[in-house]
Order: C-alpha cells, then structure tokens, then sequence
C-alpha cells in the first residue's frame, strides 16, 4: 500500500508535498505546477480593531506582492460566518486556506472537510482548541500566554515596594477567543503568588473601544477610586476604558494605571501625548509575508513547524515618543 502511494506521488510529481504535510496528504491532480497562480482563501475575523484593520491591509497587500490570488471574507467577528466561508472556500477548490480562528472551540467539523478536500488549512494570529492537530498545517502568530507574563511581570516590578492592596479592573477580549484566554492566564501566572494583587472586576469588552468604554463606565459606577489598576487586552479597548475615565474625573495613566496589548499607533500616542496609558505589549499584525511564505511552502511540499512566532515586546510609556514614528499599525 505504502509503496503504490509513493508511487502515485511520483507521478503526480507531488512526493515532496505527501511527506511534508504529514497526516494531510495532498497527492491530488490539484498538486501545484509552478507556472500556476496558488488561490488562497483568507476567512478573517473582523474589523473590530485598529489591530485587525491593519492586519487585513497586510494580508491583502503580501498575496498582491507574492503574486497569489486572494479570496477574502470579513467575519464580522461570528464564528458562524468563518465556518460558512471556509465551507466556500472548499467548495471553491481554492489551493489553501488560511484564517484567524473567532475562538477556540468548535472547528473540528469543518476541518475535517477540508481535509477530505485534500485542502491544506493554516492559522493566522490565533490558535484553535483541537484534539487532532494535523487538521492544521501549522498556527502563525503570537505567543499569548507570554504577552499575558508580560503584562503582569511589568505590573509586579512597577508595584515591588507597594503595600497593596492593588485592586486590577479586567477588560476582557472576546469571550472564548484564544488572547482574552491566555493574556488572562498569563497575568494571572505572575500575580496568584503575591496576594497584594487583587482582580476585584473582569468583563469582556469585546476588543472594541465602543465596548471598552462602556464596561469601564459600569466599574467606575462600581468600584470608583478603589481601582488601581486597567488591565485591557487591547488597545481600542484601553483606549475606551480612558475615555470613560477621563469622563469620571479620573486620571488614567496617573491615578489608575493603564496595561494594554496590540502596541498600537494609538496605543503609543496614548502613552507619548497624554501619559494616559503606562505600557503597551506588543502584539504585531503584520503577519502577511509570514503567510504568504507559508502557503507557497506547502504548496512546494516544504515541512513548516507547527509553530511560527511572531518577534514582539514590551514598550513602557518612557519610550513611546521616541517610538512612535516607527510603528507601522
């Protein structure tokens, strides 16, 4: 049986592409002739965020640039629309699919019919809760759960010779989603062990500063000048949670300290303008090129780790000005 696979390979011209994708197989008369254009079928999550705008803009622009066809659909942030447009995608016979997963749970079914379509899938920003992880090809993004220790170790030195309490409101990103989870389990890693660190409030704001501002509004209303400390798992989220703040009378950046993600554009005008946010963790969007590498990889038959992580850091607020022509989100 082995030996007629190989040899069905071989005549395809596809060995390479069987023994690299490894329990997906991709020994089919779609195996990639060179002078073919690859069609890429991208299912992102939204536009939720300055992030997720500039993310999208790369993404579109690297397929442009590597000369692959782009097929793109805009989620609205439901999972319902992803698993609708990578079921277009298959029905499409698109060569790869690429998407950032809404949450975790719940797309074994329709990867499992991408890989009766002998269609390779890969994972941009966020990973996925499966038991089979040869349903993927491989997961580009960030690690999380570091971002989270990040956050955190820099709340514990900012805080090392405080008597506490320290009281952290939480705004949460999407309920289920893989950052929300793992940057709250990365703070949450760093603080169990130093009981002056309280979480008194955590809500999810959605990743949106439309809802950032309204849940922080709801823990002014709550806890008042009892909260030291913003914990936002985003920037558009912190930045609402300033708004709502500022609004109170309160002096984000001084009163309350400020701890964001994403380390965006706004995010470092927040920190270098005003002084409102004390540091930004960086999560980088431009994963773009990272893709369209990747596709043309598999696509080629070239092994990729299941893992491939972004290069990121953290920015306190004393380098923001000094940072911010630089950024490129």
């Amino acid at each position: 049986m082995a030996n007629t696979r190989r040899a069905a390979c071989r005549a395809l011209g596809a060995l390479a592409m069987c023994a690299g994708f490894g329990a997906l197989t991709l020994a089919t008369p779609g195996a990639h002739a060179e002078d073919k254009q690859i069609t890429l079928g991208f299912a992102q999550v939204g536009a939720e965020s300055a992030w997720r705008t500039a993310n999208t803009e790369l993404v579109k622009s690297a397929a442009a640039d590597a000369k692959i066809k782009l097929k793109f659909s805009d989620a609205q942030q439901k999972q319902e629309n992803q698993i609708k447009a990578i079921r277009s995608y298959i029905a499409q016979k698109v060569d790869v699919i690429a998407f950032s997963p809404v949450v975790e749970s719940g797309w074994e079914p329709v990867l499992r019919e991408a890989r009766a379509a002998k269609i390779p899938v890969i994972l941009t920003d966020r990973n996925i809760d499966v038991k089979d992880t040869s349903l993927y090809v491989t997961m580009i993004g960030s690690d999380f759960l570091e971002e989270g220790r990040r956050g955190g170790k820099w709340l514990a030195d900012h805080y090392k010779d405080a008597q506490g309490p320290i009281n952290i409101a939480e705004l949460q990103g999407t309920v289920g989603s893989a950052p929300a989870n793992d940057r709250h389990a990365g703070l949450i890693e760093v603080i169990k062990s130093d009981p002056k660190f309280k979480i008194i409030a955590s809500q999810s704001g959605d990743f949106t500063l439309a809802g950032g501002k309204q849940v922080m509004e709801a823990f002014i209303k709550s806890y008042g000048n009892k909260i030291n400390v913003v914990y936002a798992h985003n920037d558009d989220m912190a930045l609402g949670a300033i708004q709502a703040m500022e609004e109170a009378g309160m002096h984000p950046g001084k009163d309350v300290v400020v701890v964001s993600f994403d380390a965006t554009k706004g995010g470092f005008q927040a920190m270098a303008a005003g002084s409102k946010m004390n540091v930004d963790v960086e999560c980088s969007p431009l994963l773009g090129p990272q893709l369209m590498s990747a596709v043309k990889d598999v696509m080629a038959g070239k092994p990729l780790p299941k893992r491939i992580l972004t290069e990121e850091t953290v920015f306190p607020m004393s380098v923001a000005a000094q940072t911010l022509p630089t950024r490129k989100y």
